[in-house]
């Protein structure tokens, strides 16, 4: 099925505050496409976790918000890029529990189970690419 983006907005990683600005964006996105208050709890909190993975695992990276419909529904997707050291161990990464930066570990794995697409790439000593998507039917 064919996705159409209808708005975009891109932002940078480059310090923890950036945290704080990427969720306010995918609030208001969320809100603005009239997404219940569970689901813009949801997408947002997804996105603070991965926004947070970025800075501290990479230091620096970028976020894609985009606006989507796939024609019988609109959604947020929402794609995180950095080229930080990658994932040595993605299964591991997405069971939960495990972390290199001295955390719960629940990042990834609380994130996919929050939204509804969810698909990650890594390349060890190259980065890694998250993007998920949360749909809200017509």
């Amino acid at each position: 099925m064919k996705i159409s983006i209808l708005s975009h907005k891109a932002m940078q990683i480059t310090s923890e505050d950036d945290v704080v600005l990427v969720r306010r964006e995918v609030r208001a996105l969320a809100q603005g496409q009239g997404f219940d208050s569970f689901a813009t709890a949801a997408v947002t909190t997804a996105a603070s976790e991965l926004t947070r993975n970025v800075f501290v695992h990479a230091r620096s990276g970028e976020v894609d918000i985009d606006v989507v419909s796939d024609g019988r529904r609109n959604g947020l997707r929402v794609t995180f890029r950095d080229k930080g050291p990658g994932i040595a161990d993605i299964d591991r990464a997405m069971r939960g529990g495990y972390s290199t930066a001295r955390s719960l570990g629940l990042g990834l794995s609380g994130s996919k189970r929050l939204v509804d697409e969810f698909t990650l790439q890594s390349i060890v000593g190259t980065g890694t690419t998250v993007t998920f998507v949360k749909w809200k039917p017509f």
